[in-house]
């Protein structure tokens, strides 16, 4: 069975990732990373599986293009915009995916409790980003507490934060249907939402964040478009968002495992 479930998942996730593509939420590297962690974690995880990336990437989808006209100067600070591209495609999924490998080839659940954590925290960092930049009320630093840009990472708002909660909760709850295993939705709740806490504190310490001269502003850019060097204000230049992101769903996995031996 394991290569017709890749094949499907080859073809799955070929044609969601060629969606994306068309209508501009994944760059053609973004594509290809769709198609890899698609056919890993559909064919090691199986339907169930490749069901909670799907939602994972149509409401990351859907959101990113919610009210898209007022995030365009927002997303101006982002790193790389609103098009998702492979680095960012295996930084939110490839956790998913290595716990996808775990689960299938082992049989052992914790395989599954560590994949819905991951992409708890994935849909709970999306949900958080996309809704955040949209809240009335300035964000502010986790770390300090001062307010700062909208989209600045590590800034925190109330609409984002119950946000992330949602996000979270409703990949476990989604699993704990799919697997008629009950356990799930708590454990995707609040291992997600605790990731998503974790991405924020790494964001507003670690992360290499910049000022734009140009622009001035803060951004996660280094450099920007037409080649000028941005200044380091705080975190490390080698830590950019794609790190981040990968490190935060791997603490949302270890907080599944930890919850599900609990």
């Amino acid at each position: 069975m394991l290569p017709l479930r890749l094949l499907i998942g080859l073809v799955l996730s070929t044609f969601i990732g060629y969606l994306g593509y068309r209508r501009a939420a994944l760059t053609r590297s973004g594509w290809l990373g769709a198609i890899i962690t698609g056919t890993v974690i559909f064919g090691f995880g199986g339907l169930e599986a490749g069901l909670l990336l799907v939602v994972f990437f149509a409401s990351a989808s859907l959101l990113t293009r919610y009210k898209e006209s007022a995030k365009t100067d927002i997303a101006m600070n982002f790193a790389k915009g609103g098009r998702r591209d492979l680095a960012q495609a295996l930084a939110n999924g490839g956790v998913a995916m290595i716990a996808a490998l775990i689960w299938g080839l082992s049989h052992n659940p914790i395989g599954l409790a560590a994949l819905v954590g991951a992409l708890a925290e994935a849909n709970a960092d999306t949900w958080a980003t996309e809704l955040g930049i949209l809240s009335k009320r300035l964000p502010r630093l986790i770390t300090t507490g001062r307010e700062v840009a909208a989209g600045t990472s590590g800034g925190i708002t109330p609409l984002g934060s119950i946000a992330a909660v949602i996000g979270a909760g409703m990949i476990g709850l989604l699993a704990a249907l799919f697997r008629s295993d009950w356990r799930l939705f708590p454990i995707g709740l609040l291992a997600g939402s605790i990731g998503a806490l974790v991405d924020s504190l790494l964001g507003g310490t670690v992360q290499g964040i910049y000022f734009s001269e140009i622009r001035h502003t803060e951004t996660e850019k280094p450099i920007e478009l037409e080649g000028t060097p941005n200044r380091l204000l705080r975190g490390h230049r080698f830590i950019n968002n794609d790190v981040v992101n990968f490190a935060s769903t791997l603490i949302g996995a270890v907080v599944a495992m930890a919850l599900f031996n609990a």
